[in-house]
């Protein structure tokens, strides 16, 4: 399996008629660039939490996801190039026909362990996974170890630069991680892909809490939910890479340029603002979508 690189990561400058006609200057930091599949944030978020593994004398990891979830395939694939045994919690009975990620999860050696819908909000492990053996890494790498990985992607790129610093978010780690990370003065523009979280505030002020002023989510452009998507968001996708050459996925990233050019659109930002896109990665969920649904 390739390497992970964090030097393949770049800053590419956005050349978008929406963000040059409303006289604001934004880049892209491009994540999904570091691996295929350990893509995007999902190394940041894992990183300490796999080196506290290596310390503890635990000899298997165990994380929850969903049938879609971008972390479990990312832990998946990096436990399988570190030599890891991996469990994965998944939401919801098993399906009669698996997602790309649950396939590839699969694939990288890690075992499946359905949960009801029910169980799994507790994010209560069954009794047999309660050995010491067993070391617990959050959903999405929830958690202070996650957002202190997160916190160590505004350190691959100048960023004094910028005003705002724009994520998508699921749990919320990274864009503690970000809150925590920026300077004074920044603002942290958040696009939920969850539908009705209302408490993704609470969850990310939970982990850096007292910078509430500087924390801004957008709730509007979850698109029906988590792992939803509909015509306008596909004609959106192909239309962006047609004006970009940027590769998104529907789950996360997106949504994330989907709903911040719309705000830019909407004259939510003032002019001259200086704005940090951060691609998430997870290209591969892309795979699920039917063939020719996507022209890149």
């Amino acid at each position: 399996m390739q390497e992970i690189n964090i030097e393949n990561i770049t800053t590419d400058p956005l050349i978008h008629p929406v963000f040059l006609n409303a006289g604001l200057s934004a880049d892209v930091l491009r994540l999904d660039k570091i691996h295929p599949i350990i893509s995007g944030n999902k190394w940041f978020k894992l990183r300490f939490y796999l080196d506290d593994f290596k310390i503890s004398g635990k000899k298997e990891i165990v994380t929850f996801g969903g049938a879609w979830s971008n972390h479990i395939v990312a832990t998946a694939a990096l436990c399988h190039q570190l030599g890891i045994k991996a469990t994965g919690m998944i939401r919801g009975e098993k399906p009669k026909t698996s997602s790309q990620t649950l396939i590839d999860a699969a694939k990288f050696g890690m075992h499946l362990e359905y949960m009801s819908r029910t169980d799994y909000k507790g994010k209560q492990l069954p009794e047999n996974f309660n050995d010491d053996k067993y070391y617990l890494i959050p959903e999405g790498g929830y958690g202070k170890r996650g957002m202190l990985g997160a916190a160590t992607i505004l350190e691959l790129n100048n960023k004094n630069k910028y005003t705002h610093i724009c994520c998508a978010a699921g749990t919320g780690t990274m864009a503690a991680g970000l809150l925590h990370a920026a300077l004074p003065g920044q603002s942290i523009e958040v696009v939920s892909v969850l539908k009705n979280f209302t408490g993704l505030e609470d969850a990310i002020l939970s982990l850096k809490p007292d910078l509430q002023a500087r924390l801004h989510i957008h709730h509007e452009y979850h698109i029906g939910g988590y792992a939803k998507y509909n015509k306008d968001l596909i004609d959106f996708m192909n239309d962006f890479f047609k004006q970009t050459s940027i590769s998104s996925d529907f789950v996360y990233s997106a949504k994330m340029f989907f709903g911040i050019s719309d705000l830019v659109h909407k004259k939510y930002f003032l002019p001259q603002s200086r704005l940090l896109l951060i691609h998430c990665g997870g290209l591969q969920g892309n795979a699920s979508l039917g063939k020719g649904t996507l022209i890149f």
